[in-house]
């Protein structure tokens, strides 16, 4: 699993942007840095009660992000049309990657081998990447307690200090 202080591996997925038909692109996280820190967000799986609290907690929050360039992300191992389906449906104004080839969680260190006794997905994670693609802030289920407030503030305040780095 990465540590703060780790470079973040790189990789390309499908993004969903919230159109269901037209809005699938490819994102590349190698590109998209240096444009200020980026945000993480890997949940198991999208439409389920605790995932659908989180998006919308980094929804509701999405104002303090902007304020400091920060460029969120929700990640999932689902399929990136029905990733746009729950954008839609839960009015997110952030997109959301599509691990549905399973790399990223693995490269990241985030797998949950069995959900529900069923199929690989992400544990529930945050990560925040300063413009080079530094760790700078990690949270993992289960190392501490779920709070998603608690969680989002603590995000902000590693964003806000890879800004003001």
């Amino acid at each position: 699993m990465l540590s703060v202080g780790d470079s973040a591996p790189d990789f390309s997925v499908p993004i969903a942007g919230g159109e269901v038909y037209n809005d699938i692109d490819s994102f590349t996280l190698g590109e998209a840095l240096g444009d200020g820190p980026i945000v993480l967000a890997f949940i198991p799986a999208a439409f389920t009660s605790g995932c659908t609290t989180e998006m919308c907690t980094f929804r509701d929050s999405m104002h303090r992000f902007e304020g400091l360039d920060a460029q969120v992300y929700g990640v999932s191992v689902d399929l990136a049309p029905a990733l746009n389906i729950f954008i839609q449906q839960e009015n997110l104004n952030f997109p959301m990657l599509s691990d549905w080839r399973h790399e990223v969680i693995h490269d990241y260190g985030v797998v949950l081998p069995d959900f529900y006794g069923l199929i690989e997905v992400a544990k529930r994670s945050i990560f925040v990447l300063d413009s080079t693609g530094t760790v700078t802030y990690r949270w993992v289920e289960g190392e501490g307690k779920t709070d998603f407030g608690a969680a989002i503030d603590a995000v902000y305040d590693a964003v806000a200090e890879t800004v003001s780095a």
